[in-house]
This record gives structure tokens, C-alpha cells and sequence, in this order.
């Protein structure tokens, strides 16, 4: 062995080169075969590796078709014969001792290695980027001819697991399969087919590890860091895979096999019959009308596997990338409402999502407006996805047909986060009332109300007593609406009013106290007046505000004169035991 490998390490680029030349030109170097295997490794040089690969896959290549199913010789021989091997095959027990189907049984072993030694060069860390190129190319060929030019979905599976399984960045190798064979319907199609097996497999191992005797919490830990970065992996997958196309083009349908349509005229016997359908099942057109059945069945999957938080916010665009594309979305309903339990910007858009689902195919949702009303806090106007939720909520408010009571308290909700949000969400909230008092004639009573029970005993108290002005009553400044409750029509909404509106005209922010002074036209004209559209506010800042305030034009410019220059910014009898003059320089 110590020869051998002494032996290898002393061959040079041109000798390996004319080991494969001699390997292609008589069956008599045959013995050059395994030689060249040794240097399909990630240790070797990567010239050598590539001089190696190049002369194997021109050895292989010609022979593929002649190639035994499996390497397996003595099973293969003692297995019962089919119908199609009697038919096929000689009767004679000849074929069992015939030197030509051992050799032919050997090749494929070899074969086997080979692929098994490619695989271990393209997920190694030691790898280049061309190399790994190179190396999946020629896997890919493998792919495309080994099963008599049809897809060999096995080798495919192969690959697609030691991507999964290694711990080199995965998106070198995305980068390949997006640039160049994602764009084959076949690819795509047993790509999703594999994507369901990992998740499948992965659903497995999570559920044999909860029934098994309690680890370390060293243990678990790894196991849990494993999942994740498997779910990570797939996800990355799925997310890199074009989606089905409703009316695909024939560039859509170009496959990587090759295979060409399936034949039309009926077979005979039933033999041909099976080899049709089996033909008929690999055509563009039949893939392309399952290929929305298996993106479903990957997708809805995925989505089962305990995702991790990043995982969930990466994916809270569902409803643009996976849900037109579903051959039935009413079944994400489960992961959407699960979503939504763990908060923050993953349930705004899982509700986006399911508004999504009710709108548009007719899901019953229960409870999603109280859902919906329970996000309204003053975090989510400072959240990356503010504008998405904003633009949700004006969106869901929209129907004329809504309770009064469940409009009342949107309003009155966001009019009392109208205090303890930034400027920016003050615009907002004031575009998102003005459109809500316009929808709704029947709350526009918050812009202006008394309580009814002050009202008339102001009234029977002024008649007594006939005073100009009537007594003060301890009811007076009462707000009945309960900020805390979350069942919309225990808010006491409807007997509230829209003090802090009234609030905001005294705002340090001029932008805001000019935007307040909208809600002072009469919007039960609807002729008169139109609907604000809040992707113009959504998406404001502090940055943006200010932008607008150097932009606008003033009219009239308040100046200050004063008789002496001052020497601080505030009088030290504004503040007694404060000091504000700056100390004069030396």
C-alpha cells in the first residue's frame, strides 16, 4: 500500500493525461481504471482532480447505457425473473458464468465509486469554486444519461443531500443549479420532490429523538443546532426554485433529460403500455401539470418543521412567493395561525396572509379582527415592516359593511396611540381616522360628543336655577372607552370621543398639527371630500418629515428682535438654582 500510494504521489500532470488516454484507447489498460479513482479526492491537487474527472467521464459516458441497473452481480443472478427477463434474456444458464456481465457488474461498481468520490470533492471545504463547478457539471451529465436519457432521480437525490448535509456555504453551489439548470422543468420538478423527502426525514429523526431516553443537554443542543441548519438549508433551496408559471412557455418546459413528448398512439401489449406511461410521466406537459401538486406538497411540508425565528421573518413574504402558486392555499391556514402566536413582525404578516386567504379564496377565519386590533401597539409604528401593516389594516377596514362598534374602536385605538407614538405615526394614524370617519358615517358623533347623562342634567340644573352657565359636574372628562380590553364590543367605543385628535393640534411637530386640522371638514359629504392613501404616509420618519419641512415654501418667517444680545437660552428666574449664563472667555 505504502508503494502504491508513493507511486501516486509521483505521477505528474502529463503521465496521469496518458493514463487516460490509454484507459480510453484498449480495454487492456483497464487496470488504469482504479488508479485514476485514487485521485478523484479533496486532497489531491485540483489539476489532478480535473485530468482525472475528464478521463473517467469520457470512459463512462460511452458505456452508461450498457451498464447494469445496480452493481450488485450474485443478487442480480439469483433474483426471480420477471416477464420482461424472460423475454429479454437468454434461457440458457450460460449468462449466469458469462465473463462480459461480471466485467459489466465491476464497471458499475467503479461507477459507483466514482460518483461517490465526486460527491465527497464537490461539498469538501478544500474545493475550489471552479472545481465545485466542474465537479457538479459532470454529475449533472450523469444525471441526464445515465438512466437511458431519461432523469435519473437518484443521483439527483444524492446531491441535493450532500449539499444539505455539508457544512460548506450552500449558496456557492445555488448559485450553479439557479444559473444554470433550475431553468429545466424536470430539475425543478424532482428538485421538490427531494425537498419533501429531506423535510419528511427530518420530521422523522425530531420525533424518534422525543421518544428516546432523556440526553444531555450537550446532546440536544447539537441535535437542535442541526435541525435548524438543515431547515435553514431547505428553506434556502425552496426560496431559489422559480416558481410554476399558470401558462408556461416552451422555454418553461425544456428539459434537462431530454426526453421528448410521449407517443400518442396506443400501445398493443401491455408491456409497451407500461413503458408509455412510464415515458408519458417524465413529458413536459405532464410535469408541468403536477408541478403545482408538488411545490404544495414541499411548501406545506417545510412549513410543518419547527421553523426557527429567522426562518419565520425571512418567510413573511408568503404570501407574494408561495401562496399564488399553491394548488390549494386554504391549507396554510395552521402554520399562519400558528405564526401569529409568537408576535411581533411575524404575526403583521401572517395576518397579511390571511387576509390574503379570505379575500381572495374564501377562508373563514374567526376572531381576526379582535387579532388584528391586538397588533395596535406603539411598537409596530416603529417596526421594518410598518408600512406592510399600515397598509393591512387601512385594507381591512376598508368594507362599508362593518359594525359600527368594531369601526368605533379601530378609531378610537388608534386615536389614543396618537399620543405616545413618533411624529411620523401620528400622520398616519390621522390619515387612517380621516379614511375611517369617511368610510363610516355612522361614528363620525367621536369627532365631537358629550356624554348624554352630563348633557341633560347640565341642562335641568341651568333651567332651576336659570344661571347663564350651568355647575360643574363630576362627570365631566370621563373617556368610558377601555384602552385594555380586547373583545371589540366591550370597548365603549361608541359613548367615547376623539379628545386626543383635539390633542394633536398643540403637537411640538408643525407637520402634525397642520395634518390634525384635515378632520375638520365635514366627511359625511363623500362627494367632497376622497380617501388618503397611506403608502403616502406608511413609510415616514423623522427623516423624511424633515425632509418635507426644508422643501416647503413659508409664506410668513416669525423673527425675534431683542434689545440686548442673550447670553443663554433661558432666564435663571425661569428655573430658580439653575445657572445658564456661558462663562465668558479669559
Amino acid at each position: 500500500m505504502a508503494s502504491n500510494q508513493k507511486k501516486k504521489q509521483n505521477y505528474t500532470l502529463k503521465e496521469l493525461k496518458s493514463l487516460g488516454c490509454d484507459l480510453l484507447s484498449s480495454r487492456a489498460h483497464i487496470n488504469n481504471l482504479p488508479l485514476l479513482l485514487s485521485f478523484i479526492s479533496p486532497e489531491s491537487p485540483p489539476q489532478f482532480v480535473v485530468e482525472s474527472l475528464l478521463s473517467l467521464q469520457s470512459f463512462f459516458t460511452p458505456l452508461l447505457s450498457q451498464l447494469p441497473s445496480t452493481s450488485s452481480h450474485t443478487s442480480s443472478m439469483k433474483r426471480p425473473r420477471s416477464q420482461e427477463d424472460e423475454d429479454d434474456s437468454p434461457k440458457t444458464d450460460e449468462v449466469e458464468e458469462d465473463p462480459e456481465v461480471i466485467f459489466k457488474a465491476w464497471l458499475r461498481s467503479k461507477f459507483d465509486e466514482f460518483v461517490k468520490l465526486l460527491l465527497d470533492v464537490l461539498v469538501s471545504q478544500q474545493s475550489e469554486d471552479t472545481l465545485t463547478d466542474i465537479v457538479l457539471g459532470t454529475l449533472m451529465e450523469f444525471v441526464k444519461l445515465l438512466n437511458a436519457g431519461r432523469f435519473h432521480s437518484s443521483i439527483f437525490h444524492r446531491i441535493l443531500n450532500a449539499i444539505i448535509q455539508s457544512a460548506v456555504d450552500i449558496d456557492i453551489f445555488l448559485d450553479i443549479l439557479t444559473s444554470k439548470y433550475f431553468s429545466y422543468i424536470d430539475v425543478r420538478y424532482f428538485t421538490y420532490i427531494s425537498m419533501e423527502k429531506f423535510v419528511k426525514t427530518l420530521e422523522a429523526s425530531a420525533v424518534s429523538g422525543d421518544r428516546t431516553v432523556i440526553e444531555t443537554s450537550e446532546t440536544e443542543n447539537e441535535s437542535k443546532d442541526r435541525l435548524e441548519v438543515s431547515i435553514r438549508k431547505i428553506y434556502q433551496v425552496l426560496s431559489r426554485i422559480p416558481p410554476p408559471q399558470k401558462q408556461a412557455e416552451k422555454s418553461d418546459q425544456e428539459m434537462w433529460s431530454g426526453s421528448d413528448e410521449s407517443i400518442t398512439e396506443k400501445p398493443k401489449d401491455k408491456k409497451k403500455k407500461n413503458k408509455d406511461q412510464d415515458s408519458n410521466l417524465l413529458s413536459p406537459t405532464t410535469i408541468a401539470k403536477r408541478m403545482k401538486l408538488k411545490f404544495t406538497k414541499a411548501w406545506i411540508s417545510f412549513l410543518r418543521l419547527p421553523l426557527p425565528l429567522d426562518v419565520y421573518k425571512e418567510i413573511s413574504c408568503i404570501h407574494q412567493t408561495v401562496i399564488p402558486h399553491l394548488s390549494n392555499p386554504p391549507m396554510l391556514c395552521d402554520f399562519l395561525t400558528k405564526s401569529y402566536d409568537i408576535g411581533g413582525v411575524v404575526s403583521v404578516m401572517a395576518l397579511s396572509s390571511l387576509f390574503i386567504l379570505m379575500t381572495e379564496h374564501g377562508l373563514e377565519y374567526p376572531n381576526f379582527y379582535e387579532k388584528l386590533y391586538a397588533l395596535l401597539v406603539p411598537s409596530v409604528f416603529a417596526a421594518k415592516h410598518r408600512a406592510r401593516f399600515l397598509q393591512l389594516l387601512d385594507a381591512c377596514l376598508r368594507s362599508s359593511l362593518l359594525p359600527a362598534y368594531l369601526a368605533a374602536s379601530f378609531t378610537k385605538k388608534l386615536s389614543r396611540l396618537s399620543l405616545s407614538v413618533p411624529p411620523s405615526g401620528s400622520l398616519v394614524i390621522t390619515a387612517l381616522i380621516y379614511n375611517l370617519l369617511r368610510r363610516h358615517p355612522t361614528i363620525n358623533h367621536l369627532v365631537h360628543q358629550e356624554p348624554v347623562e352630563t348633557a341633560n342634567e347640565a341642562n335641568l340644573e341651568a333651567e332651576e336655577s336659570n344661571e347663564s352657565q350651568p355647575k360643574t359636574n363630576k362627570n365631566l372628562g370621563i373617556d368610558y372607552f377601555h384602552n385594555q380590553e380586547s373583545d371589540l364590543k366591550k370597548t365603549g367605543a361608541m359613548r367615547s370621543s376623539l379628545w386626543e385628535i383635539d390633542t394633536l393640534r398643540h403637537h411640538y411637530c408643525p407637520p402634525v398639527s397642520r395634518f390634525v386640522s384635515s378632520l375638520e371638514t365635514d366627511l359625511t359629504i363623500r362627494a367632497k371630500t376622497t380617501e388618503m392613501k397611506i403608502e403616502d404616509f406608511s413609510s415616514g420618519s423623522y427623516a423624511t418629515i424633515f425632509g418635507d419641512e426644508i422643501r416647503r415654501r413659508v409664506k410668513q418667517v416669525p423673527l425675534a428682535f431683542y434689545k440686548a444680545v442673550p447670553t443663554s437660552l433661558f432666564e435663571d428666574s425661569d428655573f430658580p438654582g439653575w445657572t445658564f449664563t456661558i462663562p465668558q472667555e479669559a
